[in-house]
């Protein structure tokens, strides 16, 4: 089933929380709702199960208004982050409680709950009782759950952020498994983790201070963020975002960071006035040490993070503000120290340019 929101908003006496939005999700998507805490994600997606009414606007299912129906009439699941299982109840029973208050047949029940069990792999943990399992064993009970009233759209709050790393990592794979075996039922997932969210998402939905700022797949985000705030949410660790002064010259785009640090990029945008005072932004893995080139900037390592894979190196630019600093992301092990001076390559094709409202220029 569609969902569609229009104009939908939420208030809690004169505090707004959720801000008038239009989305269109459609049969068979998975949308992940991502931003930071407060922003509204879980309320928006509370406000679509039905547990929180609705301010203002219109929320539709399967091209049905559905803001005064109850949440056991439209065709929704939810799965939550505590789970929620009923602890004297089997994994079976757990699984199987919706369906015989719906008065299925037992033999049905049966069949029903042995297949959802194949799919999440629970075969072995049907008479466990919740306290004999796992964190992400629970979390698979809850999703059965949820599978087992075959709904038309389910939702997601936040259902690995209780789980440890190699948990979380083992129960997305099985969230991945589960959106390919059902590819007609819509999926909306809220999340803080950007790995869940670049991962699982055909589209991401990225929400701040209740108004959404993107929608796109996730490397639209990535390769075009719409603003400041996307470029700094979407990607770990953030752009990089530094105070800038840009003029046109001779067909080209002066950048003048400091005294000590400018470069050039190709004319791709229009300045209507002599200089333009903007925010310069570069992802961490584009940048790149070099030699003293034209297109380069000189910088001092202020701390080198070693990790294995890669290292983050933490570069100070001369004139700039320390709170300004470059992070730049280099493969394995970089033989670097502290006070070193480096050179940074500047990869034009790859820069961003943000306007004083924060809206971006060019990308």
């Amino acid at each position: 089933m569609s969902v569609v929101l229009e104009q939908l908003s939420k208030s809690y006496g004169k505090v707004s929380v959720i801000r008038s939005i239009d989305l269109d999700i459609n049969q068979g998507e998975f949308i992940v709702f991502v931003g930071p805490s407060g922003c509204g994600k879980s309320t928006l997606l509370r406000m679509i199960a039905g547990l929180e009414n609705i301010t203002g606007g219109k929320l539709m299912i399967s091209d049905e208004v559905v803001n005064d129906k109850p949440p056991s009439q439209r065709g929704i699941a939810m799965v939550f982050q505590s789970y929620a299982l009923y602890p004297h109840l089997t994994v079976f029973e757990n699984m199987a409680f919706s369906l015989r208050i719906a008065k299925v047949p037992k033999d049905k029940i049966t069949k029903i709950i042995n297949e959802t069990a194949v799919i999440l792999q629970l075969e072995d943990y049907l008479h466990r009782l919740p306290k004999a399992l796992s964190g992400g064993q629970r979390q698979r009970v809850a999703i059965g759950r949820a599978i087992v009233r075959n709904p038309k759209v389910f939702l997601f709050d936040e259902p690995l952020s209780n789980l440890d790393s190699a948990l979380r990592s083992a129960t997305r794979i099985e969230i991945a498994n589960l959106k390919d075996s059902l590819p007609d039922t819509t999926m909306i997932y809220v999340t803080h983790d950007q790995v869940e969210a670049m991962t699982l998402a055909d589209r991401i939905v990225v929400l701040s201070s209740g108004d959404v700022e993107q929608v796109g797949t996730p490397l639209e985000l990535y390769e075009n963020p719409a603003n400041l705030f996307v470029a700094t949410f979407i990607g770990s660790p953030a752009m990089n975002i530094i105070d800038a002064t840009i003029s046109s010259a001779n067909g080209k785009i002066n950048v003048t960071l400091s005294d000590d640090n400018k470069f050039h990029i190709d004319n791709k945008i229009k300045i209507d006035q002599s200089e333009m005072q903007v925010k310069i932004g570069i992802r961490p893995e584009d940048m790149y040490i070099t030699g003293d080139n034209d297109q380069s900037i000189t910088g001092k390592v202020m701390l080198v993070e070693t990790l294995g894979e890669y290292s983050l190196i933490y570069t100070e630019l001369p004139g700039v503000s320390i709170n300004e600093h470059m992070i730049v992301k280099t493969a394995g092990v970089a033989k670097l120290h502290k006070g070193d001076s480096i050179k940074l390559g500047i990869p034009v094709e790859k820069i961003h340019i943000f306007n004083s409202d924060g809206r971006v220029i060019t990308s």
